[in-house]
């Protein structure tokens, strides 16, 4: 089990990675959809933290100033890819909604 979890969180980082390094050519919606199967793979494997970031950034891509919404969540991700509990999810969110206020 830990051997399949650490292969999601990988996996994780890589297509953060790559939304990273390609978000100023998607769309807001293409930003939306690659979150969004982000938030249901994190939900699946129970990554609550990531799972609220990711639903978070899918939310923000679809309103004005995405650019900046999506680059904040995603400085955030690491430390949500590997938080452990629900109090590391709120410091997580309550970060980005800081940077984003």
């Amino acid at each position: 089990m830990r051997d399949s979890l650490d292969d999601l969180r990988h996996d994780l980082q890589r297509r953060l990675h790559d939304i990273r390094s390609r978000a100023e050519a998607l769309s807001p919606l293409d930003i939306h959809a690659r979150m969004d199967a982000i938030r249901g793979e994190a939900d699946r494997a129970g990554l609550h933290a990531m799972e609220g970031l990711a639903r978070m950034s899918a939310q923000l891509a679809l309103l004005p100033g995405c650019r900046v919404a999506t680059r904040a969540c995603l400085d955030h991700a690491s430390d949500a890819i590997g938080a452990a509990s629900p109090a590391e999810r709120q410091a997580i969110l309550a970060a980005v909604a800081l940077r984003l206020n």
